[in-house]
């Protein structure tokens, strides 16, 4: 996601998503939306995961939703070490979801647009309790996985699809493929 905020009209309460409950980021939302000079939220689509892998495919997403902006930005603050080509200057802010009111509103933003996104997809897939866990390796997650298999939404590159695909408790893999 990618905001821009105006400076007098900051929402109270802005932090790293991930510190947030999934009441505060919704309450955030609305705010964030009403108070912003622009926003936008872009995505990646799971083949363009598979081809760029999910850094690139991260970066794809982040451009979409700056090139989407209604305001065009003068510069872009990306959360971490990583500078993706942007139409516009970057500057990396290593924990910058806890550092930056823009990049914790946009944090929150891209969340709750990926947690509508995982409740739709339950719809579409269920079984795999994709409403619950968002996405994220979790018991329920890594039991659907290795009875129904993987679906079109999961990325076969994916360690714990890997394992479950080789009949293996996808529990097992390492944590840094929790994305």
């Amino acid at each position: 996601a990618a905001v821009i905020l105006h400076p007098r009209k900051k929402p109270r309460g802005l932090n790293d998503s991930k510190k947030l409950t999934p009441k505060q980021r919704a309450e955030l939302e609305v705010e964030i939306k009403a108070a912003a000079v622009a926003w936008a939220v872009g995505f990646a689509s799971v083949e363009e995961i598979a081809a760029l892998n999910i850094l690139h495919a991260t970066g794809l997403a982040m451009r979409r939703a700056v090139e989407a902006l209604q305001t065009a930005p003068v510069f872009a603050l990306i959360d971490g070490n990583y500078a993706f080509p942007m139409p516009c200057p970057v500057k990396t802010v290593v924990g910058g979801d806890g550092l930056s009111c823009s990049i914790a509103a946009a944090s929150i933003l891209a969340k709750t647009a990926r947690d509508r996104l995982m409740v739709e997809m339950d719809g579409l897939y269920p079984g795999y309790g994709f409403s619950a866990h968002k996405g994220y390796r979790a018991p329920r997650h890594a039991e659907a996985l290795l009875s129904l298999g993987p679906c079109a939404i999961h990325r076969l590159s994916w360690a714990p699809v890997q394992l479950a695909l080789q009949g293996k408790n996808p529990m097992l893999a390492a944590s840094r493929f929790d994305e």
